[in-house]
């Protein structure tokens, strides 16, 4: 098989979903690390040129766009399958993927975790009104998705789906900061969040393992 390049800044929730379909679908890959200062530079847009992350070059063939190199590798690789086979569970997990992309990111990710936890390891401000007008809506995010999860074992029934792995590096650094950690408190959340954590591809996918090895 062809080489897979992953390009990404190590601590992207978005980097380490790529990297945990990867991992799930045990295909090798070489994860070219990239800084923060090299974020929009020549390089960077050459690959993206909206300037985001992360990118995928498998072979000739470059692609961008978080579900887009998901469902790929899914497709490409089809065991295990991480799309579910009947039609309204594939819905509900795209429904999710959308909410982890139009809701939780904005709110979670880039409202409290990167202010709380990202931009004081890179020597950079919290913004505290920031933090403060992204709460409420990341109270919903956090009350919708475990609403949508209910008893399962994952959001779509028992079987792990791109949704979980989409859903998991986001709320995973969500419980790393003090707001985080007490809206999940007590939710069928957490012990999801901990079901997702002990499997080997989020283990070898965090930030800090991902920085050590660079």
């Amino acid at each position: 098989m062809r080489d897979v390049v992953v390009h990404g800044v190590p601590g992207s929730p978005y980097l380490r979903t790529v990297l945990l379909v990867l991992e799930e679908k045990k295909m090798p890959y070489r994860l070219r690390r990239m800084a923060p200062t090299d974020m929009r530079s020549a390089g960077h847009l050459a690959l993206h040129p909206f300037g985001r992350i992360p990118i995928v070059e498998h072979g000739e063939f470059a692609l961008y766009e978080t579900q887009a190199i998901a469902r790929y590798f899914d497709a490409l690789v089809p065991e295990p399958p991480l799309t579910p086979a009947a039609l309204q569970d594939t819905a509900r997990m795209n429904q999710l993927m959308g909410i982890a992309d139009c809701y939780v990111f904005p709110s979670i990710s880039a409202g409290v975790v990167f202010n709380r936890l990202v931009a004081p390891r890179f020597g950079r401000p919290c913004d505290e009104p920031v933090v403060q007008a992204a709460l409420p809506k990341a109270r919903v995010c956090i009350e919708v998705l475990d609403a949508l999860l209910g008893s399962n074992a994952y959001f779509v029934g028992s079987q792990l789906t791109l949704a979980d792995l989409q859903l998991a590096p986001h709320l995973d650094f969500f419980t790393e900061v003090p707001e985080g950690a007490a809206l999940l408190q007590g939710t069928r959340l957490a012990n999801w969040l901990e079901r997702m954590r002990a499997s080997r591809s989020m283990q070898v996918t965090r930030w800090k393992v991902l920085a050590a090895a660079a």
